[in-house]
């Protein structure tokens, strides 16, 4: 009858886990890629809001249309964006709401501009951009309809 012997089975090479070193390898690889693409990454996010911004104010501009069509004129500045999503006072032909929302932030928490009648055309409907002021470049430069 044959005789077994019991072995200890002592974990293999691939079984123990990764040395300091290589730890560290993979780590500086990591910090390498991230600082590579995390910069490229913030920069799409920032042309990503300014085009959301341009979008809104292209969609505010055809429901303000809309809003001429149905009262013959556009609102007026005191009553402002409000006038697409509530009827102004003494307004018999408005037909809205001309937004299915509220009217919107910017993507940066602030109120878009308008101005009836407008310094560049027959109304100025515009955001300050991340900066929130007039005037700026890159994503602080002001985003309009003119």
């Amino acid at each position: 009858m044959p005789r077994y012997v019991a072995r200890t089975i002592s974990p293999s090479r691939s079984s123990m886990g990764f040395t300091l070193l290589e730890l560290l390898v993979v780590m500086v690889i990591i910090g390498l890629l991230a600082g590579y693409v995390g910069p490229k990454y913030f920069a799409q996010v920032g042309k990503s809001e300014i085009k959301v911004t341009r979008a809104q104010i292209d969609a505010m501009e055809k429901a303000l249309d809309q809003y001429r069509l149905d009262t013959g004129h556009y609102p007026s500045t005191e009553q402002g964006l409000a006038a697409l999503n509530t009827a102004p006072t003494n307004e018999l032909k408005w037909s809205g709401p001309y937004l299915k929302k509220n009217v919107p932030l910017d993507p940066w928490g602030n109120a878009y501009i308008y101005k009836m009648p407008g310094d560049h055309g027959e109304l100025d409907l515009f955001s300050y951009g991340k900066d929130g002021q007039l005037g700026g470049d890159g994503e602080a430069a002001d985003i309009t309809n003119w």
